[in-house]
């Protein structure tokens, strides 16, 4: 079992930034993927971001790429998602997840465990 716990969410301006943290416990030696998706009202979840735990390696949406940087503490078991010039269309729960083998990084269903979310929202 991976429990994992997002923070750092809140309410901020148009070309604004936040850093979520995803605090991971468990068998996290056992994920291969920790990644961040986003789901807004009426849409599905969104791949985001994501890193291989084990050697840093990153990946994004096209979209984020850029704005968005990803990065972890293997130390303190910690993914980071730092988000600069935020803009509305970014407002949504985000969620962080922990994926136990390698494959489809982007893809929600591949992952195998979430956290609870935390809001995002960008005023204009």
């Amino acid at each position: 079992q991976v429990q994992l716990v997002e923070s750092g969410g809140g309410l901020v301006q148009a070309g604004g930034s936040l850093r979520l943290s995803c605090a991971a416990s468990g068998r996290t030696f056992s994920s291969y993927f920790m990644g961040w998706f986003r789901q807004a009202p009426g849409k599905e979840r969104e791949f985001v971001a994501a890193i291989r735990w084990s050697g840093g390696r990153t990946y994004y949406a096209d979209s984020m790429k850029g704005r968005f940087t990803i990065s972890g503490d293997n130390a303190k078991n910690t993914v980071y998602l730092q988000m600069n010039t935020l803009k509305p269309e970014d407002t949504a729960v985000y969620y962080c997840g922990a994926a136990l083998r390698s494959g489809s990084y982007g893809w929600a269903a591949h992952y195998e465990y979430w956290g609870q979310g935390t809001q995002v929202t960008v005023s204009s």
